[in-house]
Parts: C-alpha cells; structure tokens; sequence
C-alpha cells in the first residue's frame, strides 16, 4: 500500500509528503547526466511510495517533468531504474563505512554502526528502496545487490570478531547479533523523517550504543549461543 493509499492524499499531495523527502537527489554523482539523475530522484519517491511492481514508467516521468518515452533515452527498463538506485544506494552505505580503523574495538564498532545508521537515516527513502523492492530484480542484478550486501555484513562481522578476540567483546552468536545489529540500523527506514525529533547524528550515536550493548552484556551473549562465537 501506498504511502498516498496509507494517508487518503492526493499525488499532488504525495509529492509533497515529508515522509518522501531526503538526501537521495545527492547519491547519483556525476556519473549520470542532469535528466538521468532527476529520472532516479523521481523513481526512488515513486519506488518507495507505491512499490516497484505499482510504479509505471510514467509515474517516473511525470516526476521527473519529462515525456513517457524519455526514460528509455537513459535506462533499458524500469527494472533498470530499480537496478541502478539499489546498485548505487548499497554501494554509498558501504563506502560510507570506509575509513582508518579505531585501535579500540569498542570505538570502531561504535563509529563504523553509527555511521551506517546515520546513512540510513539521511537516505532514509532511498534505503526504504533498497531493503524492501530489490527482490523484484532480475537473478543476475539480484546477485550483484547482494555481493554489495555481503561486503557490509563483513565490516561488522570483522569488527565483533576483533572485540571478541582482544577481550574487549563478550563471546557471541557472531551471526545471529550482526545480523540483529544489521535489523535495527536499516528498519528505521520503514518510519524516520528528517523533519523529527532526532537527527541522523543523534540517532546513529543512540543505535549504536545498543549495538554495544548486544556485544558486551553477558546475557545477549548467553542468549546468542556464546559457544558459536566464531561464525
């Protein structure tokens, strides 16, 4: 259902709905022509507030204040569209986790997570694209996606590993908690605006304290399985 659908407006209204309104327009980069990026802008909205399978190429268009047959000008398919916001969306979280390690362990994972939290939240439309239409891709763009996935789940596995192994880390289910860690950074995309009550920042430092706290409570690593540690 539609965010329109969920809140009885109109599309004109839609278009102006603050639940719809982040900092994807920034993802695209030069790699993409004026038009082309406008095209992206105005699909992620549509994307995100009627689902891929509801979204008409039209709809994307109209967004972008171009003719229905423009789209075909800079993108093969509307699946490519969809292929090219999940490719680069999945991509900018990665890279915004790069960077020079904390010695500390405890700090890294804390830096690293609310980063990736912060991410999600000022791409917060974007990431709502990301986690819930790509499995309406193509098999092949479905395994590119998920490569770029599995490299994010490595940077916070890596991290809860090196806290285990210098001691700083209670012993855990690495899987089973990166993979809670993971759940709570990205299902803010389902309900933030940036208009609310906590900024990116703040809510990425909040998260990443109960990630900490998923590492260093001797009873979440009871619960976990503490004898899979490893992975």
């Amino acid at each position: 259902m539609s965010v329109a659908e969920r809140s009885g407006l109109s599309h004109a209204e839609e278009a102006r709905d603050a639940r719809l309104e982040d900092e994807s327009p920034t993802l695209w980069g030069q790699g993409f022509s004026e038009v082309g990026q406008s095209m992206l802008t105005s699909a992620v909205r549509c994307f995100a507030a009627k689902g891929f399978q509801a979204t008409r190429t039209r709809d994307i268009t109209a967004g972008a204040k171009l003719s229905p047959a423009s789209l075909y000008v800079h993108f093969a398919s509307k699946e490519d569209v969809l292929f090219t916001i999940s490719r680069v969306g999945h991509e900018r979280a990665l890279a915004a986790l790069q960077g020079p390690e904390d010695p500390d362990a405890a700090a890294h994972l804390r830096s690293v997570f609310s980063r990736f939290v912060a991410w999600h939240a000022r791409h917060h439309v974007a990431g709502r694209v990301n986690q819930y239409e790509m499995f309406s891709l193509t098999p092949e763009h479905y395994e590119e996606v998920l490569g770029v996935r599995q490299q994010t789940t490595e940077v916070f596995r890596k991290a809860v590993l090196r806290g285990i192994a210098d001691g700083s880390f209670v012993p855990v289910d690495v899987n089973r908690v990166v993979r809670a860690m993971l759940s709570l950074a990205v299902d803010l995309v389902r309900w933030y605006r940036l208009d609310g009550p906590d900024s990116p920042e703040q809510l990425g430092a909040f998260y990443a304290e109960l990630a900490l706290g998923m590492v260093t409570n001797p009873a979440i690593a009871k619960a976990s399985g503490e004898s899979r540690w490893t992975g």
